[in-house]
């Protein structure tokens, strides 16, 4: 009989691991059984607690829909989606960085002229902003044809996704640059806002002693053929919680400053700001040959 106690059972759960399966598979659920058995001893897990953590993963599950995802939200939380992007988009050629997509973003977003208003609804108080900037390759040279796809939360701390007063798709939009690479649209100055916190993330929130509340942002999203996507977001430099985003996305070359439009301009406010996309690794390698 196999001698399963505290100190054996790490090896025998991973020896019960398939000899068929893929190699990341095996890298992966090795690393991964190893780390929370030993996550278990460190802190000495009792069947409460476990049992605790097991029901909040349900609760996760039970508010989880095709609109809201509670598992990006908690991994938010504990810094986890912040990591992999920095693993995963390691800069290497100067490139813009990137940071969380966050779970608001829209698929297929009206399609607009350059320089267009993303506002469908009029909030009081509230103060427009024209957003501009060039987008341009590692060496600085324009690149033409970029879809740039750009949301924010209005006024209220709401996207529309959560909000029914808002129209579908307010504060939402798509561009293309143009052969200069340039790019503008009309927007709202971003308002801070808290991450849901009436599920599972609010209580895993509660138990970290930790406010939901983010800086406000606008966000980005580049894409075009033989060049990485970047996923982005652009921080107010005057916003609050810049030091202490509750989701940890915030980094030192994303924060742009929102300065007083000139007395002729059809806005509030300007904020210009560049991005830097490097080419694909394809592209690269097709280069190289």
């Amino acid at each position: 009989m196999l001698n399963v106690n505290k100190d054996t059972i790490t090896d025998h759960v991973i020896a019960a691991l398939s000899p068929d399966i893929p190699d990341r598979n095996r890298q992966i659920m090795t690393s991964l059984i190893r780390h929370m058995h030993a996550f278990c001893k460190e802190v000495d897990l009792t069947f409460p607690e476990w049992f605790a953590a097991c029901e909040f993963l349900r609760r996760a599950g039970d508010i989880s829909d095709e609109k809201r995802n509670e598992f990006i939200l908690i991994s938010d939380i504990l810094g986890v989606e912040v990591l992999v992007d920095m693993l995963d988009h390691r800069i290497t050629d100067g490139e813009s960085e990137s940071t969380v997509l966050g779970p608001f973003y829209r698929e297929n977003p009206p399609v607009l002229p350059k320089g267009a208003s993303i506002i469908k609804k009029t909030f009081d108080n509230a103060q427009t902003v024209r957003v501009s900037g060039r987008i341009v390759d590692t060496a600085g040279r324009p690149i033409d044809g970029v879809t740039i796809d750009v949301w924010e939360d209005a006024p209220n701390g709401l996207y529309d996704l959560q909000d029914p007063e808002q129209p579908a798709y307010n504060l939402r939009g798509r561009f293309t640059t143009d052969t200069n690479g340039e790019y503008a649209f009309v927007a709202l100055r971003p308002e801070p806002y808290p991450i849901p916190y009436d599920g599972a993330g609010g209580e895993l929130l509660k138990y970290m002693g930790h406010h939901p509340w983010r800086p406000g942002h606008i966000h980005f999203m580049l894409s075009k053929d033989g060049y990485q996507s970047l996923i982005s977001q652009i921080y107010d430099s005057e916003t609050k919680y810049l030091d202490n985003d509750s989701v940890f996305a915030v980094k030192q070359s994303l924060i742009g400053k929102f300065d007083k439009a000139p007395a002729d301009a059809d806005t509030d406010l300007v904020l210009n700001f560049d991005f830097k996309l490097k080419k694909a690794a394809v592209e690269r390698l097709v280069a190289a040959e």
